[in-house]
C-alpha cells in the first residue's frame, strides 16, 4: 500500500518537472521569435517615419507658400513711418509748437500707436510659428533613421531614392522657413523701434500739452511795442507760409485718409437726401399733383438739388468727424462760403452780395495770414485791424440782423461770441500771445459764417419736408394725417437743437476742446460707480432714460404708421381695429427690456426690483396695475374698436383712443372723457356699433282726436320709404301710443342706418312732416 502511493507521488512530480520543462522551453523560443520578428519589422518602421517626414515636409511648404504678407506689412510700416516723420521734424525744428498742431499731432501718434501695435502682434504671431516649423525641420533631419548609412539597420537601402529625395525638400524646406524667419523678424524689430519712437513723441506731445495748458496766459512772444519789425533771413514769411502749409499738408492728407469710414456715412446720407427731394420734385410734376399744388417753387431748394445737397454734406460733416484738425473745419467752411455765394448769387440784394463777398476775402486773409504771422510788427497789425473790422461788424448787426431760422437769442449769442473773440484776439497779440491770437480770430468769424450756413441749412431742410408734406397730402399719404403747422413746428425744434449742436462742436474744435471735453465726459459716463450692492455707471443710466423716451415717443405716433387718422363725431370717421393698441404694447415692453438690458441690472437685482415693485402694487398701485392688465385684456377681447360709439354709466360718445392705461372717448359734444381701463372693463358698457351702426329710434307727437290715424299711418310710412338715411330691410312701425279726450298720441318707430345722423335725421323729417300734416289739415296738438 505504501509503495503505491510513494509510486503515484513520483509520477505525479515527473509529470509538474515536465511541464515545468517545457514552459521554459516555450518562452526561449518566444524570446527568440521576437528578436528575429523585429529585424523584420524594421522597414515598416522606416516607411512609417518616411511619411511622417513626407506629411511634415509638404504642411511646411504649403504654409510658406501662403506667405505671412510680408510686403503688405513693410508697406504699412513704410506708412506708419511716413507720417511721423515730419512729426519728429517738427520737433525738431521748433521747439514752443501750439497748442492746434500739438493736438493733430497727438491724434496723428495715437492712431500711428494702435496700428503698430496690431502689426506688432501679427509678427510676433508669425515669428512663433516660423520658429516652430524651424524647429520641426531641424528634429527631422536629425532623425537617424533617415540618415544615409550602409551599416545602417537592415532595409534602409530599399528607400535610398526616397530618403534623398525627402533629404532634397527637407533642406530647401529649411532654407524658405529660415528666409521667412528672418524677413519676419527684420520687420518686427522695425516696427518695434518705430513703436518706440512713437511713443517716445507721445511722452513729448503730451508734456508739451500739459505746459501749454499751465502756460496759457502767459507771455511767450514779444509785446507789441517791443516786437521786431522784420524776420531773420531764415524766416521769410515764405518760408514760414511754406513751412506751416507743409506741415498742415501732412497732417490734413493723414486725417483725410484715415476717417474715410465717418465720412463716407456723411456722404450717404446726403445722397438720400438729394434722391428723396428730387424724386418728390418729380412727383411734383405729376398732372393730379399740379392740378392741386400748382407750380412748387422755394426760395432755397432746386428741382436739381446739386448745391443743396453739398451745403447739407458740409454743415453735417463736423457731427460725424468730431476729431478733426482746425485747419479742416477752416477749409470746411470756406467751400460753404463759396457755394452758399454760388447759390444765393441771385437771392440776395446788392448790398447784402458786396457785404458777403467781403468777407469771404476777409476770412480767406485771416486763414492763409494765420500761416505766415509770427511776432513781427506788421503783420500783427494787419491781424488786429482783421480784428477790428470784425467788431465793427458784430456791433453793427447786433441789433439789425434778424434771421427767421433762429431765435434773436441764438443770434446774440452768436454775435457775443463772435465780439468777444476778436476782443481776446487783440489782448493776446498785444500782450504777446500771437498764436492764442490767431486761434480766437478764426474762432470768432468762424462762429458767424457758420450762423449763415446753418441758417440756410434749416431753411433747405424746411423746404424739404414743406415739399413732402405736400406731395404726401395730394397722395393721401402719413403726412396727410398729421396737423402741417405742429409738425412742422417739432421738425423746426429738432433741427434748432441739431444746429446748436453743430456750432458748439466747431466752437471746441477750433478752441482745441473738444477731444479733452469728450474724454472727460467718456470718463464720467463709463466709471464704475457703487450704490450699496448695486454697480452702475451714468452711461447706463442716460442710456436706460434715452431707450424709454423714445418707446414712449413711438407709441404714441403709432396710429400714424398703421394710417390712423384722428377721429372726429362725424359719421364719416371710419372704425379701426385694436391693431394699434397691441403695436403699442409690444414697444413698450421691448423699450422696458431693452432699458433694463442697457441699464446694465444684473437679474439678481432685478428680482429685488421686482419685489419691490411687487409691494408697492400691494401698497397703493393696485388700480395702476388693474388698469394696465385691464388694457390688455381690452387688445385681445375686443369689446369695442377705435371709432365705435359706446355707453358707459352717464357717458356716450365715440372711442377714439385705446390705451394701454386708459383709453378716450369723444363725446357729441366735442368734449374728450379719458376712461381708466379698469372702468371699462369691469362696468356695463353697451356698444352700439360693434356689428354695425344701425340704430332704432322713436318719435311721438300728439294730433287732434277727429285726425284719420289710417291716413297719418300711410303717410308717415310713405315719408319713411323716400328718406335716405332708414334701413329699407326694416319696416317702421307706426303706432297709436296713448288716446285722451282731445288728441292721439302717436309713436314712430324706425331704424337709422347710422347712428351718428339721429339727431339731424329727426330735425329733418319732423320738419317735413309738420309742413305735409299742415296740408292735410290735421291739426298737432
Amino acid at each position: 500500500m505504501k509503495f503505491a502511493v510513494r509510486k503515484k507521488y513520483l509520477f505525479l512530480s515527473f509529470i509538474l518537472s515536465s511541464l515545468v520543462f517545457a514552459s521554459s522551453f516555450c518562452k526561449g523560443q518566444n524570446t527568440e521569435n521576437r528578436t528575429v520578428d523585429s529585424a523584420k519589422t524594421i522597414p515598416d518602421t522606416l516607411l512609417f517615419k518616411l511619411q511622417s517626414a513626407q506629411s511634415a515636409i509638404t504642411e511646411i511648404n504649403a504654409v510658406n507658400k501662403k506667405g505671412y504678407d510680408v510686403e503688405g506689412i513693410r508697406r504699412q510700416i513704410d506708412a506708419v513711418k511716413e507720417n511721423v516723420n515730419p512729426l519728429v521734424k517738427a520737433f525738431k525744428a521748433k521747439d514752443d509748437l501750439d497748442t492746434k498742431n500739438l493736438l493733430s499731432f497727438n491724434l496723428i501718434l495715437r492712431d500711428a500707436d494702435t496700428k503698430l501695435k496690431g502689426i506688432t502682434a501679427i509678427l510676433v504671431q508669425n515669428s512663433n510659428a516660423l520658429q516652430k516649423m524651424s524647429d520641426q525641420v531641424v528634429s527631422v533631419s536629425n532623425d537617424t533613421l533617415l540618415k544615409n548609412d550602409e551599416k545602417g539597420l537592415p532595409g534602409s537601402k530599399l528607400y535610398q531614392p526616397q530618403i534623398n529625395e525627402i533629404k532634397s525638400r527637407l533642406q530647401d524646406a529649411g532654407q524658405l522657413t529660415g528666409k521667412n524667419l528672418e524677413q519676419v523678424n527684420v520687420l518686427l524689430a522695425n516696427a518695434s523701434a518705430l513703436n518706440v519712437m512713437v511713443n517716445d513723441l507721445r511722452a513729448q506731445t503730451a508734456e508739451k500739452l500739459e505746459l501749454s495748458g499751465k502756460l496759457a496766459l502767459s507771455k511767450r512772444d514779444p509785446y507789441l511795442w517791443e516786437a521786431p519789425l522784420r524776420n531773420s533771413a531764415s524766416n521769410t514769411t515764405g518760408n514760414l507760409i511754406s513751412a506751416s502749409y507743409q506741415g498742415q499738408q501732412q497732417i490734413l492728407k493723414y486725417f483725410i485718409h484715415s476717417t474715410w469710414d465717418n465720412r463716407l456715412l456723411a456722404i450717404l446720407i446726403s445722397i438720400a437726401f438729394f434722391v428723396w427731394v428730387r424724386r418728390n420734385f418729380r412727383n411734383s410734376k405729376r398732372a393730379l399733383v399740379r392740378r392741386q399744388l400748382g407750380e412748387i417753387k422755394f426760395e432755397y431748394l432746386k428741382p436739381l438739388p446739386v448745391f443743396s445737397t453739398i451745403i447739407v454734406l458740409l454743415n453735417i460733416t463736423p457731427l460725424f468727424e468730431p476729431d478733426a484738425p482746425s485747419l479742416y473745419i477752416e477749409l470746411i467752411q470756406f467751400l460753404l462760403l463759396v457755394l452758399m455765394t454760388v447759390h444765393l448769387w441771385n437771392v440776395l440784394e446788392k448790398k447784402q452780395l458786396q457785404f458777403w463777398i467781403l468777407l469771404i476775402a476777409l476770412y480767406t486773409v485771416l486763414i492763409v495770414g494765420n500761416a505766415g504771422v509770427d511776432d513781427t510788427i506788421p503783420f500783427r497789425l494787419v491781424l488786429i485791424a482783421i480784428n477790428i473790422f470784425f467788431i465793427w461788424i458784430g456791433i453793427q448787426l447786433f441789433n439789425k440782423v434778424t434771421f427767421k431760422e433762429f431765435s434773436k437769442k441764438y443770434v446774440k449769442a452768436v454775435l457775443i461770441v463772435l465780439l468777444l473773440m476778436n476782443v481776446l484776439a487783440v489782448l493776446f497779440n498785444v500782450f504777446g500771445r500771437v498764436d492764442m491770437a490767431k486761434v480766437t480770430s478764426v474762432t470768432g468769424v468762424i462762429g458767424l459764417i457758420q450762423l449763415i450756413g446753418l441758417s440756410v441749412f434749416m431753411q433747405i431742410m424746411l423746404d424739404a419736408l414743406d415739399l413732402q408734406m405736400k406731395i404726401s397730402a395730394c397722395n393721401k399719404g402719413i403726412f396727410s394725417r398729421i396737423n402741417y403747422n405742429k409738425a412742422k413746428e417739432k421738425f423746426k425744434k429738432g433741427l434748432s437743437f441739431l444746429c446748436i449742436l453743430l456750432w458748439v462742436m466747431v466752437l471746441l474744435i477750433n478752441l482745441s476742446l473738444i477731444g479733452g471735453l469728450w474724454s472727460w465726459l467718456s470718463e464720467v459716463l463709463s466709471k464704475p460707480r457703487v450704490f450699496g450692492s448695486i454697480h452702475f455707471s451714468f452711461g447706463n443710466i442716460l442710456f436706460f432714460v434715452i431707450i424709454v423716451y423714445i418707446a414712449n415717443k413711438l407709441q404714441k405716433h403709432v396710429p400714424l404708421l398703421f394710417g390712423e387718422e384722428r377721429i372726429t363725431f362725424n359719421e364719416g370717421s371710419g372704425h379701426k381695429g385694436s391693431k394699434v393698441a397691441l403695436v403699442r404694447l409690444v414697444i413698450i415692453v421691448a423699450g422696458v427690456l431693452l432699458a433694463v438690458m442697457a441699464s446694465g441690472l444684473p437679474m439678481d437685482k432685478l428680482t429685488v426690483v421686482l419685489g419691490a415693485f411687487g409691494v408697492g402694487i400691494g401698497l397703493g398701485m393696485q388700480n395702476i396695475v388693474n388698469n394696465f392688465v385691464s388694457g390688455i385684456i381690452l387688445i385681445f377681447e375686443k369689446p369695442f374698436r377705435i371709432g365705435d360709439y359706446v355707453e358707459l354709466a352717464d357717458k356716450k360718445g365715440k372711442v377714439r383712443d385705446i390705451g394701454i392705461r386708459s383709453s378716450k372717448l369723444l363725446t357729441p359734444q366735442g368734449s374728450e372723457v379719458i376712461i381708466p381701463n379698469g372702468d371699462l372693463l369691469s362696468g356695463r358698457l353697451v356698444n352700439w356699433t360693434l356689428n354695425n351702426d344701425f340704430i332704432k329710434t322713436e318719435l311721438i307727437f300728439k294730433v287732434s282726436a277727429d285726425s284719420d290715424f289710417e291716413a297719418i299711418s300711410k303717410l308717415i310710412t310713405s315719408m319713411l320709404d323716400e328718406a335716405d338715411n332708414t334701413v329699407k330691410k326694416l319696416p317702421p312701425e307706426v303706432l297709436l301710443n296713448n288716446i285722451t279726450a282731445d288728441s292721439l298720441e302717436i309713436k314712430v318707430l324706425l331704424w337709422i342706418n347710422n347712428i351718428y345722423v339721429e339727431a339731424e335725421f329727426k330735425s329733418q323729417f319732423l320738419q317735413q312732416l309738420v309742413k305735409k300734416l299742415k296740408d292735410a289739415e290735421v291739426k298737432i296738438m
